[in-house]
């Protein structure tokens, strides 16, 4: 799913308050997953979030920042740390600090950990903000390939980012 809109229409809030990152001001979320009840404080372990506004952990070397997500969310059984490296080809900076990082390198950083953890849902936000021509050609790939069994939502007023989505929600069609 895509949610579209003008800026300032709430993609983003959605997607926070859909995550439990930010609370809701009203109603209550029910989190289902295979017709199961899930608690709202264990939701976070179903999903992972990709956007432009969440920071990394800048004082971890990459190596650390990934042994530190794998720790609350693994990696998929299909790609190791080291090839999650390997393919953001980030292999001489396996050891140096995030802070070093260009915002791009930041941003494809936050996409790997997206696409590469082994969770239920996927979210993303602005997805190829601070992303040049090649790296954004990498995400229309690697979000193409997510399974089937995962949902994926995606907040964006750049067609080329979900044009291969099949649902898109103008979220201005909506009042609040």
């Amino acid at each position: 799913y895509t949610f579209v809109g003008p800026n300032g229409s709430g993609k983003s809030t959605l997607l926070q308050v859909l995550s439990g990152a930010t609370p809701s001001s009203e109603g209550k979320i029910n989190y289902i997953f295979d017709s199961q009840a899930i608690e709202e404080d264990k939701w976070y372990k179903q999903l992972v979030i990709a956007a432009p506004y969440l920071e990394l952990i800048e004082e971890f070397t990459l190596t650390e920042l990934l042994n530190f997500h794998a720790g609350f969310k693994p990696f998929k059984p299909s790609i190791s740390q080291a090839q999650i490296i390997e393919q953001l080809e980030l292999t001489a900076s396996k050891d140096k600090d995030i802070k070093y990082f260009s915002s791009g390198m930041k941003h494809s950083l936050k996409l790997a950990l997206a696409f590469y953890s082994d969770v239920s849902v996927v979210m993303l936000d602005e997805p190829t903000s601070n992303l040049d021509a090649r790296w954004s050609a990498w995400y229309l790939e690697k979000v193409q390939q997510l399974s089937s069994n995962q949902l994926v939502l995606i907040c964006s007023n750049v067609p080329a980012e979900y044009d291969f989505c099949d649902e898109v929600i103008n979220v201005a069609d909506y009042k609040f």
